[in-house]
């Protein structure tokens, strides 16, 4: 690595207490923690909605997630979630996460939230329909929070099914 590929190294780990990083290192994901579900509709009628962990926002309309808590505690991460309308324009998009570098996403939010790929997929009739509200939540929860599950998730089901939505897809930012 050179000394300009430093430069643009993430350091996800930045704002956790030096005692914590060998825990979250060592943090071990098995494909078998996860729940899976089966489509109930061909992709090819399925409306789609699409939902990133980049903590996306609107510039100007939407309040960006709360970094600074998050910076004065680390095992904090914002729960709270941001509607992202379909047409929304690259220069009405902000972005507030600590973990990933938003220079990228800022030149271009479809690396974090492929609103332009799904509608061209609309158009080749490779989906149904996209929806008109997709979603941005902060994706650095902390191992504590439970808002999540508890308050956020539950309202973000409501909202999906009120907008008939069929396949949720997850864009990890």
């Amino acid at each position: 690595m050179t000394r300009a590929d430093d430069d643009f190294r993430i350091d996800g780990y930045k704002f956790l207490p030096r005692s914590m990083i060998p825990e979250f290192k060592a943090f071990q994901y098995q494909a078998g923690d996860f729940p899976q579900a089966v489509a109930k509709v061909l992709l090819k009628s399925a409306r789609v909605t699409l939902l990133t962990s980049s903590g996306l926002y609107l510039k100007n309309r939407q309040q960006s997630f709360d970094l600074e808590r998050e910076q004065r505690e680390p095992m904090w991460g914002d729960p709270t979630y941001r509607v992202i309308p379909r047409n929304i324009g690259a220069d009405e998009i902000a972005v507030a996460h600590l973990h990933l570098n938003p220079d990228d996403v800022v030149s271009d939010f479809n690396i974090a939230l492929p609103l332009e790929v799904f509608a061209q997929f609309e158009e080749e009739g490779r989906i149904g329909s996209l929806a008109g509200s997709h979603y941005s939540f902060m994706g650095y929860q902390g191992r504590s929070s439970t808002a999540w599950r508890d308050v956020y998730g539950p309202e973000l089901v409501t909202r999906l099914r009120q907008e008939d939505v069929d396949l949720l897809i997850l864009a990890p930012g």
